[in-house]
């Protein structure tokens, strides 16, 4: 069994596996990191950030929806087997919601991430 140290506990009062907080880590990375950044790999990201610039419609956030699903299967399949993929963009924030399973454990996580707003 993997623990942090110092021991921790999740939101759901069960003990933190690192293993967690790295795939969290990993999603977290091809959701916001644009096409173009990496020198080494220049497809890897999603495009994700682009989203806020487009006029919103149901047409875009399905465009991303799907854009971001790829680049998750892509980059990450090794990793993770991912479920669903949700974008919502509205006014000025952008909040995208991916469950995934841990291809180690197989327990489904469902995690947010939430770009732009005040904070």
């Amino acid at each position: 069994m993997n623990v942090n140290f110092p021991y921790q506990f999740d939101s759901r009062g069960r003990t933190l596996d690192p293993l967690d907080a790295y795939l969290y880590q990993l999603v977290e990375q091809v959701l916001f990191t644009s096409p173009g950044e990496r020198v080494n790999l220049p497809d890897f990201g999603s495009g994700l950030l682009q989203l806020p610039f487009e006029p919103n419609s149901a047409e875009i956030a399905a465009a991303t929806q799907f854009a971001v699903q790829g680049a998750l299967q892509k980059w990450l399949s090794g990793c993770i087997k991912v479920i669903s993929v949700a974008v919502v963009a509205q006014d000025a924030v952008l909040t995208v919601t991916v469950t995934y399973a841990p291809l180690a454990t197989g327990v489904t996580q469902v995690q947010t991430f939430v770009y732009g707003g005040s904070s």
